[in-house]
């Protein structure tokens, strides 16, 4: 029989989730809007979590910040992961020879989350994109390309999930299905999600690791198609190379 979850641990992990970006001060009240939790739940959470050290209060704004220990979780994962240790020097030397942005993420609920982004980007604003961000799955080439690859039954759970939050959900499944379709019959999918960008994705499947997405992407004017003949090898090339490499470590093994 398998354990049940700890209800208790799960609650603290979401309030730990709750911050972002932009967030960096989150009161008790908002963190109960932002995970669900009742506000006396939150604030037991927040104190405990005040006490482990992973969160700090800061009395005058009466409000919580994450503690620098979290940083250590990030650094012990990224200098812990077979992939990156891979992927990595592979990804730097296409984007270095090309001049162009490579990324590497995973999905994690409705979004995909940067663990490695090499930029060259012409455009300054676009080149802040770093481990650790997060972009919408259903909007981007990443997110695509990895729902080509998911299981069904996750697939359909997100698909109805976008389909009630978004307005404009007729264009974005037909977008979605057409990104499906081309990563089935040709191993990557292009989007153009912001102006001028045009990226390209294709899901990368290594043995005992769970599916990450690579991307490459430019700042562009030209047509999608162009961009997707001119990027399409490369990126190829790169998850072939990738595949080879983590095949022949210690790591597959």
């Amino acid at each position: 029989m398998a354990t049940p979850p700890n209800r208790s641990l799960e609650r603290g992990i979401e309030i730990l989730r709750a911050f972002r970006p932009g967030s960096t001060l989150l009161g008790n009240g908002e963190l109960a809007e932002r995970t669900g939790l009742a506000p006396a739940t939150v604030s037991r959470l927040t104190q405990t979590l005040v006490g482990a050290g992973l969160l700090e209060h800061d009395r005058s704004a009466r409000a919580y910040r994450l503690a620098a220990p979290v940083l250590s979780f990030a650094h012990a994962m990224r200098t812990g992961s077979a992939v990156l240790q891979v992927a990595a020097p592979r990804m730097r030397a296409v984007a270095e020879k090309l001049r162009i942005n490579v990324g590497l993420a995973v999905a994690d609920r409705t979004e995909m989350l940067y663990l490695e982004s090499i930029r060259y980007n012409t455009k300054a604003s676009l080149r802040s994109v770093v481990s650790g961000q997060r972009v919408p799955i259903e909007l981007t080439s990443l997110g695509r390309a990895w729902l080509a690859v998911a299981p069904q039954a996750r697939r359909t759970e997100l698909l109805k999930e976008f389909e009630a939050r978004r307005g404009d959900w007729p264009r974005l499944r037909k977008e979605i299905d057409k990104a499906i379709d081309s990563v089935r019959r040709r191993g990557w999918c292009v989007a153009s999600w912001q102006p001028e960008i045009v990226a390209l994705a294709t899901p990368l499947s290594l043995e005992n690791e769970s599916v990450h997405v690579l991307n490459a992407s430019v700042s562009t004017t030209e047509p999608a198609n162009e961009v997707a003949l001119a990027l399409s090898a490369p990126l190829l090339a790169l998850r072939e190379q990738i595949g080879a490499a983590f095949r022949d470590t210690p790591f597959a093994r």
